[in-house]
């Protein structure tokens, strides 16, 4: 039996030692062994193993299969085999385990296609009666079931998530649930925007937005991610019938051009945060939006082709911007910078994101950073090869409430990034640092013998540091060890695992997060 030794060995090792007083005495936990731990402490541990670990743990012995099936270790449930690791071989199987294991305490399950079966979807609304979050993997789906007899669906759900197909349509599927999900409040729509091929193909309108706007007139979150027969008629769908929308995406959804946002913006007085990264947005359009009027704190217009013109006009019109995404645009530079400031409307600003914004010269960030500086949270000024350690170790000092910090480009450089020197500017200026990453190439990175120093510091002074993004080299190694030796194994991760975003600082962030 293979048991996760990260999890059980140490427990397992001190359980079974001798201990002794500091009198030599013999102590009285000396033959304590694992199985003599309460169920109620054997279950606070079993809480922080995966549903795959549980799994294996349950074929140990009676009284941890008894332990493992406890409905309160299977309130979240994914049963996508890529996710979770979790494979149910057959709906007889998964009817079982809806009324045995996950009854009342399920709030939260994710099932793979095949297992989206209406005698399934009937169990689910008759035996957990507290399910609140659902997500239905269609994306593979060459064929749907025949969910022609289906006459109950869960009726309490707070979130749902669609993956989408890019074939099959979900019409029929969706009539039958319309009566059952006018209480949703986030919605999600995932499209298949990273499985585009170049070569144009037929695009299918797989699912009617117009007819599931009037069924889900409650919604506050609304995601459509990558798809791609999205356009503007159906934002303005959305918001013709959602008066308490709060959050819109449409990231990658090329068909976007913005025309529908002046509308979407005098209807939706609610709306805070709107993203549109990859969107195909038009200059006029969005000049148009009356601005000034609107609640708008976050916006993101990453890899858009908004003009130089276009960018001042919005942001010297919006009041309260928190959070801005603005990378990969040609037009935002340094008068666009110059202007804001200007304006008077960064009072507010939290985060800023710039990625690749090549027009931008060091002396206008250093400007616009001396003024703004002490309030952002996060900042990103990565993907320009020109913003060296120079610019940051200059800057640092005024960012004294970052908590997000993404800076360094994958280019090789011909210069050399001094990152002890950065290290440690980081660690006496940044207190509140919860994530970091450099994307410089590792060849670029110059460090010395004394480095252990500089990120000791690092560790010591940055307490709520939860993620160090690095390229994979040696200073990568250098870092991981340091940290895995001070016990925070979790902190130190390679660019191919993991990326950091201002992402984390929307106010929405967790309603946003799908798989």
């Amino acid at each position: 039996m293979d048991i996760p030794t990260d999890v059980w060995g140490q427990l397992a090792l001190e359980a079974s030692q001798v201990y002794l007083t500091e009198g030599g005495m013999r102590s009285p936990f000396a033959n304590t062994t694992i199985e003599k731990l309460p169920d109620k402490v054997l279950l606070n541990i079993f809480c922080y193993l995966t549903h795959r670990e549980i799994c294996r743990m349950a074929t140990v012995c009676k009284r941890w299969r008894m332990v493992a099936y406890d409905t309160r270790l299977w309130t979240h449930v994914s049963l996508r085999p890529e996710i979770s690791g979790l494979h149910v071989g057959s709906l007889e199987s998964l009817l079982a385990l809806i009324s045995i294991r996950f009854g009342p305490s399920l709030r939260y399950i994710e099932l793979p296609i095949e297992l989206i079966t209406h005698t399934v979807l009937h169990e689910l609304a008759a035996k957990c009666p507290n399910l609140t979050h659902m997500l239905l993997d269609f994306s593979t789906a060459m064929q749907l079931h025949d969910f022609s007899e289906m006459q109950a669906f869960p009726t309490k759900l707070r979130y749902l998530c669609i993956c989408l197909s890019e074939v099959i349509f979900m019409e029929g599927f969706m009539r039958k649930i319309y009566n059952f999900i006018n209480g949703l409040e986030i919605l999600h729509l995932i499209g298949t925007y990273e499985k585009v091929e170049e070569e144009e193909e037929e695009i299918y309108e797989v699912i009617n937005v117009h007819k599931l706007k009037s069924a889900t007139p409650n919604l506050r979150v609304i995601n459509l991610y990558g798809i791609n027969f999205v356009d503007d008629s159906h934002i303005d769908a959305f918001s013709s019938n959602c008066i308490q929308l709060e959050c819109l995406a449409v990231n990658y959804c090329n068909k976007v051009t913005g025309s529908t946002m002046k509308t979407l913006f005098q209807r939706s007085r609610r709306l805070t945060c709107l993203l549109m990264n990859g969107c195909s947005l038009q200059s006029d359009y969005v000049m148009q939006v009356e601005w000034e009027k609107s609640s708008i704190q976050e916006l993101d217009v990453t890899a858009t082709d908004l003009s130089t013109e276009c960018l001042i006009d919005m942001l010297s019109r919006i009041p309260n911007l928190r959070f801005l995404s603005a990378g990969q645009i040609n037009g935002f530079n340094d008068t666009v910078l110059k202007a804001w400031l200007e304006a008077g409307t960064t009072r507010s600003l939290l985060a800023l994101d710039v990625d690749s914004s090549d027009n931008l010269s060091d002396d206008a960030l250093h400007r616009f950073l001396s003024r703004v500086g002490a309030q952002l949270s996060g900042l990103v000024l990565s993907g320009m090869p020109h913003i060296t350690d120079q610019l940051w170790q200059s800057v640092l000092q005024l960012l004294t409430n970052a908590k997000i910090l993404i800076m360094g480009t994958q280019e090789r450089l011909g210069v050399n990034i001094h990152v002890d020197q950065l290290m440690d500017g980081i660690a006496n200026s940044c207190p509140n640092l919860e994530r970091l990453e450099l994307r410089w190439d590792p060849e670029n990175l110059r460090f010395s013998d004394k480095s252990q120093k500089a990120i000791d510091v690092l560790r010591v002074k940055c307490l709520k540091l939860k993620s160090l993004v690095l390229s994979d080299g040696r200073y990568y190694e250098i870092v991981k060890a340091n940290f895995e030796r001070a016990d925070r194994t979790t902190v130190v991760r390679t660019s191919t695992n993991c990326r950091v975003s201002n992402y984390y600082l929307l106010s929405n962030y967790k309603d946003l997060i799908f798989n």
